[in-house]
């Protein structure tokens, strides 16, 4: 197979599987106050229908690995892709809820399996050197998803059937991404994997402009004469600490309340008492600023490390959820002044949150695991991370119906549990190569043995 693709448009590819990620995790914000109308729902419908894409994406994550593994990257990728384009003219043309659910939770297997393929392709296909580079391309694409999701919401928000243009407008993207996945090549490491070692040199040779090749050849050797490691391996005593991080980080990351805001901000606002369309249009801002901030992420990661900069976000999160309940609980009788502080404070969480827990937490997930149970324990965190957000978000629209601006009192207080779970349990990875980290999690092992055996 040959190559005839530049470089950079294999990367625009990847990076948007991750705008698609985030379009359709994000467009709902908006979507649903037009369905909660249209299809007469209640706080606990309304809840199954922006959670059902949760469902989805826990099984896209469960099976997209080990079928990638048997048929190759790029051919899941353009499953999914299609899967996308199912689910999006499947979600734009429901009549029931019932439908609606369905293809929400179809359109969450693409999620997920977009969420854990595309990384993977990248980090596949890329140069050493710039691996962390498009990592944080993949993360910043997540958050222009969410700001085109915002931006589209708007757009129709005073269009009659609006919703169902929000939601079948993802098609186009999803349409983009098959046909450009037909031109590009397989993942030369899954080649190898297969015994096609031609033709993984042949695509190694044209994605390196013909630079030398040898070096990551024998890295791919090394790595196939690597047992995979087991689930028991996972949980032995010297991996427990990755472990217990890794599903602390990942459900931390829910219950801190980042989606209430991604997917309720318009909810949120326009309950504070703007307009629909002034709610959506509001979230565009806060859409602006993740963006922003997660640029910002990328520049501060490897210079203050990543354990300060959860530390940070957990205390500048925890104080604008303090102050988004202060200022809904004392400015009733103001709804304006309630409703303008309310996307001040919802602005500031996501400066905090697209800044640190964002992107820090899944740059965590990839160093902290050793290369042997590296695929098992990213794919158990994954999991708790989406179980999580299932949870958060089918039942926030009750709680925020039984205790109102209460309910952000609870997620600062899970910010205060996050920041004593970081403080205590978190390793900084700063500079340290994944072997270093490998060596540092043995070196403690056999420290706290020594320590035993001297008591």
């Amino acid at each position: 197979m040959k190559v005839k693709i530049s470089n950079s448009i294999i990367y625009l590819f990847g990076a948007l599987g991750g705008l698609l990620f985030g379009y359709d995790t994000g467009i709902i914000s908006g979507a649903i106050l037009f369905i909660k109308q249209d299809l007469k729902l209640n706080s606990l419908t309304e809840g199954i229908v922006v959670s059902s894409i949760l469902v989805g994406a826990m099984i896209g994550s469960a099976i997209s690995g080990a079928l990638s593994d048997s048929y190759g990257r790029r051919k899941i990728i353009m499953i999914s892709a299609i899967i996308f384009c199912i689910g999006a003219i499947g979600t734009a043309t429901a009549f029931s809820i019932g439908t609606l659910i369905v293809f929400r939770i179809v359109l969450g297997i693409a999620v997920g399996g977009a969420s854990t393929l595309v990384p993977m392709y990248l980090s596949e296909i890329a140069p050493s050197e710039s691996r962390g580079a498009l990592s944080a391309l993949n993360q910043l694409m997540i958050t222009i998803g969410i700001l085109l999701a915002y931006i589209v919401n708007y757009a129709y928000a005073n269009t009659v059937g609006g919703w169902r243009w929000m939601l079948g407008f993802a098609f186009l993207p999803a349409f983009i991404l098959l046909i450009g996945m037909i031109f590009l090549p397989e993942s030369p490491i899954w080649l190898y994997k297969k015994g096609k070692e031609s033709e993984a040199r042949i695509i190694l040779s044209q994605l390196r402009k013909n630079k030398d090749i040898e070096w990551e050849i024998d890295e791919m050797k090394k790595a196939n004469t690597q047992e995979q490691g087991t689930l028991k391996d996972l949980v032995s005593t010297w991996t427990r600490p990755a472990l217990i991080i890794g599903i602390g980080l990942a459900f931390l990351q829910q219950f801190i309340g980042c989606n209430t805001v991604l997917y309720y901000a318009p909810t949120i606002i326009s309950e504070a008492g703007l307009g629909k369309s002034a709610a959506i249009l509001g979230t565009i801002g806060i859409g602006t600023v993740f963006v922003l901030v997660t640029v910002i992420s990328i520049w501060l990661i490897d210079k203050l490390g990543r354990k300060k900069l959860l530390l940070i976000g957990n205390v500048g999160m925890s104080l604008s959820l303090l102050m988004l309940w202060a200022m809904n609980s004392f400015l009733k009788s103001s709804s304006s002044y309630s409703a303008y502080a309310t996307i001040l404070f919802l602005a500031s969480y996501i400066l905090f949150f697209g800044a640190t827990w964002g992107p820090v937490v899944w740059v965590m997930l990839g160093e902290i695991f050793p290369f042997s149970v590296r695929g098992i324990g990213i794919g158990i965190s994954a999991v708790i991370n989406w179980l999580s957000n299932l949870l958060v978000s089918l039942t926030f629209p009750m709680l925020l119906e039984k205790f109102g601006s209460s309910l952000f009192l609870f997620y600062a207080l899970m910010g205060v549990i996050a920041y004593i779970f970081v403080h205590q349990k978190v390793i900084e990875t700063k500079e340290k190569s994944l072997e270093e980290i490998e060596f540092d999690l043995r070196e403690r092992f056999e420290k706290s043995i020594k320590s035993v055996e001297l008591n």
